[in-house]
């Protein structure tokens, strides 16, 4: 038989039994203290068929008691407040929240709850299909309107409480851009619902195409004069033919804001000396209309010096 020895690592012996007192001295002389900390609410167990109608509180405060090394180790998520809602029925019901429904770490202890209950309302889940409604913003290109939109898929099944679900007519779609645009626009946008009780049954983005098509109203002005810019000094020009004939398209709307003195045929002749030369002819026009032709499109321009 063997036979055991006391006395064997004596020296590791005496240095735990030293340790284990310096920890109770040190554990014993720890002050005890009490800290209050808002914490998030979790709720769980949620009846299968039940929606909850409005907003659900998302923190609670609580009054924790403990060693201060241990309320200073304290993280974020250590400390959770839990509702059971397996109880819930439709209506208005009340839930008590105990000490005993907060989740705390080891050697922490709960000593009040507020508020120590919570009143949330039910209501029975709901689903229907309701249309797709796309959001446009902005004006097209000068002469250009917006035509018809399509959108894909045309219709979304929208979950969440009864009362919510009967009352939604559409699902919007986050604003597609049409600024100064001169063909179709196609963009892949978020859709949702401006009642934050409201969801997808199966979130997917939708696809809307903007189709741009042109104004379909179309105005002359004739007999506009040629006017030359960035002419150099100690020059003086001719222009032949000395007017122009501009046609602006646009809605009819946006016609009916053009003024006609805001109409100006243009020939730029920066750069250029004293000859002759066959220029391009622009229109400066409003914003609310675009230009379909300038006639005619180029004229001549006779450039002489200024004797001094």
């Amino acid at each position: 038989m063997k036979r055991l020895w006391p006395f064997r690592h004596f020296s590791l012996k005496l240095w735990s039994v030293v340790l284990a007192v310096l920890l109770w001295m040190v554990v014993a002389g720890e002050e005890t203290v009490e800290r209050g900390l808002r914490v998030p609410l979790e709720l769980q167990q949620f009846p299968a068929g039940l929606e909850l109608q409005g907003d659900a509180p998302s923190l609670v405060d609580v009054r924790v008691r403990g060693e201060s090394s241990a309320l200073s180790r304290l993280a974020p998520g250590d400390v959770v407040a839990v509702l059971d809602l397996r109880s819930g029925k439709p209506g208005r019901r009340l839930f008590q929240l105990t000490p005993e429904q907060v989740r705390v770490p080891f050697g922490v202890q709960v000593v009040q709850v507020s508020p120590p209950s919570v009143t949330l309302l039910f209501e029975v889940s709901a689903v229907r299909k309701v249309p797709v409604v796309p959001a446009i913003e902005g004006v097209p290109a000068p002469g250009f309107v917006i035509g018809t939109s399509t959108v894909v898929p045309p219709q979304v099944e929208v979950v969440g409480p009864e009362t919510s679900v009967a009352g939604v007519s559409e699902a919007l779609t986050e604003p597609v851009s049409v600024s100064g645009a001169d063909k179709d626009v196609t963009a892949s946008v978020t859709v949702g619902f401006q009642d934050p009780a409201l969801r997808l049954k199966a979130p997917r983005p939708a696809v809307v195409t903007v189709q741009i098509t042109p104004g379909p109203v179309e105005h002359t002005y004739p007999n506009r004069p040629v006017r030359l810019a960035n002419l150099g000094p100690s020059l003086r020009a001719t222009v032949t033919p000395s007017t122009a004939e501009i046609v602006l398209r646009g809605s009819r709307e946006g016609l009916s804001h053009v003024s006609t003195e805001n109409i100006r045929a243009v020939v730029d002749v920066s750069g250029l000396g004293v000859g002759e030369y066959n220029l391009d002819v622009h229109a400066e026009a409003s914003q609310d209309a675009g230009v379909v032709r300038i006639s005619p499109a180029t004229v001549r321009v006779r450039i002489d010096s200024v004797k001094p």
